[in-house]
C-alpha cells in the first residue's frame, strides 16, 4: 500500500469490498471487509487470542473497542452483550464504516463506530477490550493508552493483545511503571506468540500519573 496504512484515517487505496465468513461469539457470521484495513481476510490470531483468553464482557454500561478495524472485537463483544454500549474506535474511516455496515447486517444496534474525539469526555468504560495497532510506533501507542486507560470504571479491566516479538513484555513494564496507584498490569495468558495483559483499575478513575524519562 505503500504509505498508505490500516492506521492512515482516510486510505488512498481502492476499498475492493469482500464478504468472509468469520467466527465470532460462537457463531458463524458473514461480514464485510475491504482493503486499507486492518486483517481484512480473517480475525488475525491476535485476536482470536485476545477473544478465546478473556472472560465475558460486562452485561451492560460502555466498553471500548480501541482500534476496532472492521469490528470483530467489537462485534462479538455486542453479540455477547446486547445490553452494553459498544464504543467502537478507530482512527481509519473506512475501518469504521466498515462496522456501522457489520452491525446493521447482524442486527446489532449497541455499537457506536466513532473517531477518538467523537467520544464524549464523561464517558467512562466497564471494560477496554483492544488489539492495540503496535505499528504505529511506541510515543503514539503509549501516548494513545494514557488517553483511554484512565477512562475505566473502579473495579474495571482493560484487556489488551500484543504479540511477544513486538514488545509485549516491554509494554507491560512500562505500563506498571507509568500508571498510578489505583492500576495493576499482569500477564494474564500466553498463546501463539502472544501475550494478553489485563490492566485492572481498582481506585476511583482519575487522570494517570505520568512518570517523565
Amino acid at each position: 500500500m505503500g504509505s498508505d496504512h490500516y492506521f492512515s484515517a482516510s486510505p488512498a487505496s481502492a476499498d475492493n469490498l469482500r464478504t468472509i465468513m468469520v467466527r465470532l461469539a460462537g457463531r458463524d457470521v458473514e461480514v464485510t471487509t475491504a482493503g486499507g484495513v486492518f486483517s481484512p481476510d480473517r480475525v488475525d490470531a491476535g485476536t482470536q487470542v485476545l477473544l478465546s483468553n478473556t472472560p465475558p464482557p460486562p452485561p451492560g454500561g460502555n466498553i471500548l473497542d480501541l482500534g476496532c478495524g472492521w469490528g470483530p472485537i467489537s462485534l462479538s463483544i455486542a453479540l455477547d452483550s446486547p445490553h452494553a454500549t459498544v464504543w467502537a474506535i478507530d482512527v481509519n474511516e473506512r475501518s469504521l464504516e466498515l462496522v456501522r455496515r457489520n452491525a446493521s447486517a447482524l442486527g446489532l444496534d449497541n455499537i457506536i463506530a466513532a473517531t477518538p474525539d467523537e467520544v464524549p469526555d464523561d464517558v467512562a468504560f466497564r471494560s477496554i477490550r483492544s488489539n492495540p495497532p503496535i505499528r504505529v510506533g511506541k510515543s503514539v501507542l503509549h501516548d494513545m493508552l494514557l488517553r483511554w486507560l484512565p477512562r475505566l470504571d473502579e473495579r474495571s479491566d482493560a484487556w489488551l493483545v500484543v504479540q511477544r516479538n513486538l514488545g509485549s513484555d516491554s509494554l507491560q513494564r512500562w505500563l506498571a511503571a507509568t500508571l498510578d496507584g489505583s492500576f495493576s498490569v499482569h500477564r494474564a495468558a500466553t498463546a501463539r506468540g502472544y501475550r494478553v495483559l489485563k490492566v485492572r483499575r481498582h481506585g476511583t478513575p482519575a487522570t494517570a500519573t505520568i512518570t517523565l524519562p
